[in-house]
């Protein structure tokens, strides 16, 4: 009998857990649109309750103030994107169309980029903000070497190109982009941006065989399909 009511009050914890996590999520998905749209610093607790129509109370129930809502906001958008790029990193692609891929995925992404949202973090929650950018380093980091040692064991990138040097010069490049001194925001969040981008970048450091293999990507209807697709969107 004790196993039993064990078992059944084990069962009913773990159903309430699920239904909080679901909750919470519908919060903070609820909570991102307002951050994008209004900037993190504006939104105040009673604007997220009163959106979601809720009472502060309920929402204390799911988290203990605002810095952890924005901790907790941050947390769910680095899930998502992670979970969303490795599907366009798939072992079919060569290192090439990889690259091509991640420039479609890339520029589809920026309609979401909110400057207020970013400004804020940075200046409000440095923290937050650091992770964040660490993050999206070691990620943007471990992807371009890898893909750059792909194509060199595929025979598309030159032999000698250093996957070390390479890779940390791409995350520069791209840090450099998002501070928005040098690229202005409209021309960032063109989604032809990082088409041309990472064209530039396998120009650099492809062989004849990945020149070949690039041009006949850049002349296909899909990709030229799907930039344009993307810029209709944002």
């Amino acid at each position: 009998m004790e196993t039993f009511c064990f078992k059944f009050v084990s069962k009913v914890f773990i159903v309430y857990l699920c239904r909080m996590n679901d909750e919470l999520t519908h919060i903070l998905k609820k909570v991102r649109t307002l951050y994008r749209k209004f900037g993190i610093r504006s939104v105040t607790m009673d604007d997220v309750s009163h959106e979601l129509g809720i009472s502060k109370k309920t929402l204390y129930q799911y988290v203990r103030d605002k810095d952890e809502l924005v901790q907790k906001v941050i947390d769910l958008e680095i899930a998502e994107h992670q979970a969303k790029m490795p599907v366009s990193c798939t072992d079919d692609k060569n290192a090439i169309e990889q690259l091509l891929e991640i420039a479609r995925c890339l520029s589809y992404m920026l309609r979401e980029y909110s400057p207020a949202s970013e400004y804020d973090l940075k200046k409000y929650y440095p923290d937050q903000f650091l992770r964040v950018r660490e993050l999206r380093r070691n990620h943007a980091l471990g992807f371009l070497r890898g893909n750059l040692e792909k194509g060199i064991r595929e025979g598309l990138y030159r032999a000698e190109v250093n996957p070390d040097i390479i890779s940390r010069l791409g995350v520069s490049l791209i840090d450099n982009m998002v501070d928005g001194e040098v690229i202005s925001l409209n021309e960032f969040l063109d989604p032809r941006f990082f088409g041309e981008f990472f064209e530039y970048h396998i120009r650099g450091i492809a062989n004849a065989e990945g020149l070949t293999c690039l041009e006949s990507q850049l002349k296909s209807q899909s990709f030229a399909q799907a930039l344009e697709a993307k810029k209709e969107i944002i």
